[in-house]
């Protein structure tokens, strides 16, 4: 199986199964030097660890991360990058496959299983193999050292939509973020979201998410004019993210029912003599290349496949017949992808640090 890799210059590539004994990554092209442990990556995998609350699948996996290489102690005694492949592993402890064992030869609708067969013919059926979302802890987990490659770069996420129920940007809160479980910015929605989850658990079915993530800190010129743009990377590598069907940046399809005078990011001089804008519809880059705003970009979660609710679809023998998805699985999967888009915006903007770093010398 081709394609496994992100990146360039930093580039991770990760392997393992769902159900099988661990998953892992490899993170290559970070620079020497950096301070790393693993209780530092651990903070943002236990943002995404499954079984924290009722609105989550229920597999008891206790995401320990493991650095395998490419860290060592400096002369300070700190744990620091040595600039060589740097290997990390999460052992699954959790796997109950007998839970697909009933559905081994039928296709989930709205999941990978048809479409996996017509590629390669064979696939794991425990939980998806490959194609589970059990492989976005690896990205996490690389995320945690991406986000260290930058100088003061911040990045943050949250849930701002669960199925029709959207937020009052209006409460937007950041330290909300964090004192709830749906990542939610907005303190009044946070029970308007529990009581309509819990609604679509009851009832066996599913929901989906949008999450917007901000990226601060960035500094301008990242990224290329034509096919390099910083933008058309962020769109990959959210659109790489299990179930995700849209992105979008800044004002995004928005800016469609926007005038020119509307969307257009008017530019002054600040107090210290700097560039300030106006607005921010551009979502921080333009014509591909940062332009020193935040990083703005959001992207939409489609409803868990998996469900309780029968659904009417075909075996790998091409006979007709329904299916109904036993096991344990996330009402609304978009919850715990606030912590993976979160990673891959951070994985994406430290790959496009280090090629404007090694073009330009600065």
């Amino acid at each position: 199986m081709s394609h496994n890799s992100f990146g360039h210059l930093f580039r991770i590539t990760t392997w393992g199964e769902s159900h099988g004994p661990a998953i892992g990554c490899v993170v290559d092209g970070c620079p020497p030097g950096i301070p790393v442990t693993e209780d530092e990556l651990q903070v943002w995998l236990d943002k995404r660890r499954p079984g924290q609350s009722r609105y989550t699948t229920q597999r008891k996996e206790p995401d320990r991360v493991k650095i395998l290489s490419g860290v060592f102690e400096d002369d300070r005694g700190q744990q620091v990058t040595t600039g060589t492949p740097i290997s990390l592993v999460i052992e699954n402890v959790d796997q109950r496959a007998k839970d697909y064992s009933d559905n081994k030869d039928k296709f989930r609708p709205g999941h990978a299983d048809f479409t996996y067969i017509a590629k390669y013919g064979i696939r794991d059926y425990r939980g998806g193999g490959r194609s589970s979302a059990r492989e976005t802890a690896m990205r996490v987990a690389a995320g945690g050292i991406a986000r260290k490659v930058i100088p003061g770069l911040s990045v943050r996420g949250a849930l701002v939509q669960i199925g029709p129920h959207a937020i009052n940007r209006d409460n937007w809160d950041w330290e909300e973020v964090d004192q709830n479980p749906f990542f939610c910015p907005d303190h009044d929605a946070v029970q308007r979201w529990a009581g309509f989850l819990d609604e679509v658990r009851k009832s066996g079915s599913s929901t989906g998410a949008v999450i917007e993530l901000i990226a601060e800190g960035l500094p301008a010129g990242l990224g290329a004019p034509v096919y390099g743009k910083l933008d058309q990377d962020i769109a990959s590598a959210l659109m790489s993210i299990n179930a995700v069907k849209g992105v979008e940046i800044g004002a995004g399809f928005a800016a469609a029912a926007l005038s020119g005078e509307e969307n257009a990011d008017e530019i002054r001089i600040d107090a210290n003599g700097e560039p300030e804008f106006l607005s921010n519809n551009a979502g921080g880059i333009l014509g591909g290349i940062s332009s020193g705003q935040p990083i703005v970009a959001r992207f939409a979660v489609k409803p868990t496949s998996s469900i309780l609710t029968p659904r009417k679809t075909i075996d790998r023998f091409g006979a007709e017949t329904e299916i109904s998805t036993k096991g344990r699985h996330d009402p609304c999967v978009g919850i715990r992808a606030v912590p993976v888009g979160e990673a891959m915006l951070a994985i994406t903007l430290a790959d496009h640090y280090l090629r404007h770093r090694g073009q330009s010398g600065s």
